[in-house]
């Protein structure tokens, strides 16, 4: 399976469950947080 976010290779079964890497996952839910924070304002 590969990540839609980066196109690389998704290795272990938590990324592949989740249907992307770390990386990306952690970048995905840091712009969703100031996304909700920038809401509040």
């Amino acid at each position: 399976m590969i990540c839609p976010i980066c196109n690389r290779q998704l290795r272990s079964k938590k990324s592949i469950e989740r249907g992307m890497g770390p990386v990306c996952a952690r970048k995905l839910k840091e712009a969703e947080y100031q996304s909700e924070t920038q809401k509040v304002k």
